[in-house]
């Protein structure tokens, strides 16, 4: 386990000389409204000090020649070569194609001319399957590298959009775009997850959060593309039925990401559930109470003042929380804890182990703690006082954690 704060140019894992181009970027922890980016609902991810760095010096050819100093370290496979204009994708997972899909989207985009061959070494702090976007903050860093390297002259969004098609499209990972823009703005975001993605850098605050990683791998395109599909299905099941009327229908669609999910209540749609299978039903509960519980936390990030208001029954239990909360971190905890319910029961992404790591935090004073990513594993996202944020740390690590680490908020992807 590791305790981490913002590293100085002195700490970072290369040494830089003349020829060299440094560039780090962050992981990123979803703070709130997880699993909710592919339906273009806005999220919160919070930037990490865990960061991705590499290191590049120009070669006097074509060539890219990629090597991972953390695969190395553990002795697995760790180099890739490719030349520009000649790319083909490995086997799937392999590291190198997050590489290759960045030069191959630049080529498509006419660049080729400005890419230049290079010998890059990569090590990373964010541990890769473990929610905290190790893949994202793989292609940022690169992306923004390329950018200054070569002189492209993208702006932070085009970088972020740049890192997403890579893994979205070249790749065909269905991930939406939390990982990419959060690894690439920094910060705590609200990003709108519909065109035109629009962000909002919300204040920073003295937020301190542990992070525990499970140990259990997951895999985004293993999970995303079963809930997609539930939410697909039952929505093909109301456009179809008689029973449910047109003023509903024309908020709806047949595809996850096409309701105007903001605008649909509960009370509104909640009999018409009753058409769809027990799991699918859930599944459009937590959407919409995920959502509902994340426009109240912002509200509080922008501190703006906690209205109860719009009781919906189902929230009656986080309200009663809410109000006999006094302080900022206590109610953003529980509307953590909120949320990590409904990832439990309603979304069905959480398991044995991360239950048991997160009853441990909370035992030992978490505010509040959630899963952080696509759930089945990865990690959990621990809201906590400084003051106790080590014995929360241990006190995952003892219920069984693999490793964890108390962090701030993390900056944006950089040039040291």
């Amino acid at each position: 386990m590791s305790e981490l704060t913002s590293l100085k140019t002195s700490e970072m894992p290369f040494t830089k000389s003349g020829s060299n181009i440094i560039v780090s970027a962050p992981g990123r922890a979803d703070f709130l409204n997880t699993h909710q980016d592919y339906k273009g609902l806005p999220v919160v991810p919070t930037a990490l000090n865990l960061r991705t760095y590499i290191s590049a010096e120009f070669r006097n050819d074509d060539v890219f020649e990629i090597r991972s100093l953390d695969f190395q370290r553990i002795g697995e496979p760790f180099q890739d070569q490719f030349s520009i204009g000649k790319i083909e994708y490995l086997k799937k997972g392999w590291f190198g194609n997050y590489f290759r899909a960045i030069v191959k989207i630049l080529e498509d985009r006419g660049l080729s001319k400005k890419l230049k061959g290079m010998r890059i070494h990569v090590k990373s702090q964010v541990p890769v399957a473990s929610g905290l976007a190790s893949s994202a903050a793989l292609e940022v860093a690169f992306a923004t590298l390329l950018d200054k390297a070569c002189k492209i002259n993208y702006n932070q969004r085009e970088i972020a959009e740049l890192a997403y098609e890579a893994e979205n499209v070249e790749l065909s990972i269905p991930c939406g775009r939390l990982d990419q823009y959060g690894s690439t703005f920094g910060g705590i975001l609200k990003l709108d997850c519909k065109p035109p993605y629009k962000i909002e850098k919300l204040p920073i605050k003295n937020l301190i959060f542990v992070i525990h990683d499970s140990g259990v791998k997951h895999s985004t395109a293993e999970i995303h593309p079963l809930r997609q599909k539930e939410i697909s299905d039952g929505l093909k099941t109301l456009m179809e039925s008689d029973k449910v009327p047109s003023k509903l229908k024309n908020k709806l669609g047949y595809n996850y990401d096409e309701p105007d999910w903001e605008n649909i209540r509960e009370e509104e749609i909640g009999e018409y559930l009753n058409l769809l299978y027990d799991d699918v039903a859930d599944r459009f509960r937590f959407t919409l109470r995920m959502q509902r519980s994340t426009e109240i936390a912002i509200d509080i990030l922008k501190n703006k003042k906690l209205k109860i208001k719009e009781k919906e029954p189902y929230l009656n239990q986080l309200w009663n929380k809410l109000e006999n909360k006094s302080l900022e971190l206590e109610v953003l905890g529980e509307i953590m804890n909120y949320q990590h319910e409904l990832l439990k029961e309603l979304y069905k992404v959480s398991i044995i182990k991360l239950e048991k790591i997160r009853d441990a935090t909370l035992e030992a004073g978490a505010y509040g703690t959630k899963i952080s990513g696509a759930g089945m594993g990865g990690s959990l996202i621990s809201l906590v006082d400084p003051q106790k944020a080590k014995a929360i740390l241990e006190a995952g690590i003892g219920a069984g954690a693999k490793q964890g680490w108390i962090s701030g908020i993390g900056e944006e992807a950089k040039i040291h």
